[in-house]
């Protein structure tokens, strides 16, 4: 044997032999330090819904459920789970199943095609993202909803759809408020609410009067009628747009939509559907509004 060969031979059984005693070094400290996963993180997760919506606060319902063995929060934080479940959670742990309303998304927009004007046709990806950052997407009120369907892409558990006038509609038995739709929306227009908020305003332009009213017929004029009808201090107005002060929640009615002349404020029926006043505009149109030709393209 060459002096090389016997250099190669000494070195390859160097390195066989310390990689063996590494090896053996990681068996004994996995032996000596593992620390045996509890059962019931297995029983918790099999009794959760499995959505990994993220809804609780946590990754997903592995994480929610060691979270909930070591006391760090309670079973009702899963609001997608049945109230029976979530018991049974809290009956395997000990524990209180504590309270956590149900969180719900909702649209701050009411302008879909047959109601909202178009100043200008958008030609490109078919992403609200996407015509955003063109020139605002072409719609007549800025603030509004562009209706491409991003929050309908985005939502995993099938909890929006685009109705027949571009505008997302919520499926409140569906949605985990996992939040999503609220992340995706370039105009901002999406929020998770707790279902007790029942007043809502639909809208989020804060244009004045004139110029509002000239882009959307469902907008908010700050008109201030809603102010003088709720309880003191649950409504007001900023920068032309009511804006309910849900910290007196527990005041508020449907009296304050009644006399809304366009519908902006509504009140949320027990089926999750939005409720407009008797002096509310009705609107009848089934079709877009008229496009203005030639419109520009953006």
């Amino acid at each position: 044997m060459t002096p090389a060969v016997s250099h190669i031979a000494l070195a390859s059984g160097f390195m066989a032999g310390l990689g063996a005693l590494l090896a053996g070094i990681l068996a004994l400290a996995n032996r000596l330090l593992h620390v045996p996963e509890d059962p019931r993180i297995e029983q918790i997760e099999d009794l959760l819904p499995r959505a990994n919506c993220g809804a609780c606060g946590y990754a997903g319902c592995r994480p929610f459920a060691e979270a909930l063995i070591a006391g760090e929060t309670e079973p009702a934080r899963c609001t997608v789970n049945s109230p029976e479940l979530n018991q049974e959670i809290a009956e395997l742990l000990g524990v209180s199943v504590g309270s956590r309303e149900r969180l719900v998304a909702r649209l701050a927009c009411a302008g879909g095609t047959h109601v909202a004007a178009t100043r200008a046709r958008y030609e490109g990806l078919k992403s609200c993202r996407a015509a955003a950052l063109v020139a605002g997407g072409g719609k007549g009120c800025v603030w509004g909803c562009l209706g491409l369907g991003d929050c309908e892409e985005a939502c995993e558990f099938d909890a929006i759809r685009l109705n027949r006038y571009g505008l997302p509609v919520v499926d409140t038995d569906r949605c985990t408020a996992c939040g999503d739709c609220v992340e995706i929306c370039p105009k901002g227009l999406f929020s998770l609410q707790p279902e007790s908020h029942r007043l809502w305003v639909n809208c989020s332009n804060k244009d004045p009067q004139d110029e509002a009213q000239a882009h959307c017929e469902v907008v908010c004029t700050g008109c201030g009628r809603c102010v003088m009808d709720a309880p003191e201090g649950l409504i007001r107005i900023e920068q032309n747009l009511a804006v309910i002060d849900y910290t007196k929640n527990d005041l508020a009615s449907p009296v304050a939509i009644e006399r809304c002349p366009t519908g902006a404020i509504v009140w949320i029926d027990d089926d999750g559907q939005p409720r407009k006043g008797s002096s509310a505009r009705k609107i009848t149109r089934k079709e877009p509004l008229p496009r203005m030709e030639p419109l520009p393209r953006v």
